[in-house]
């Protein structure tokens, strides 16, 4: 990992931690579970993927246009749903998948 991309990620840990921080309605149950006598330790974890791009934006590519009630994905559209076990198939006789 180059030292540019870990300062951000750095800084995106710190983002993340003030807005929790920050947060009134964390605050307010952070609270809420103190003043009924426990004390609470917050441990998040997070999955944070990146690759790097190509020089092409996948929203500045054309997509087909989509029929009412049609579902169209984009590749990272794709690769999302993947990474959340979300299986996708092909629609029969069609390129196009279905969820």
């Amino acid at each position: 990992m180059d030292e540019e991309l870990k300062h951000l990620m750095e800084k995106l840990g710190i983002a993340i931690n003030d807005s929790l921080r920050e947060s009134p309605s964390v605050s307010h149950v952070l609270s809420g579970i103190r003043e009924a006598g426990y004390d609470i330790f917050l441990m998040l974890e997070a999955t944070i993927g990146f690759k790097k791009q190509d020089g092409s934006h996948p929203a500045a590519q054309p997509e087909d246009q989509a029929t009412p009630g049609e579902l169209v994905l984009n590749a990272g559209d794709a690769e999302f749903l993947q990474s959340l076990k979300i299986r996708l198939d092909p629609i029969q006789g069609s390129s196009k998948r279905e969820v």
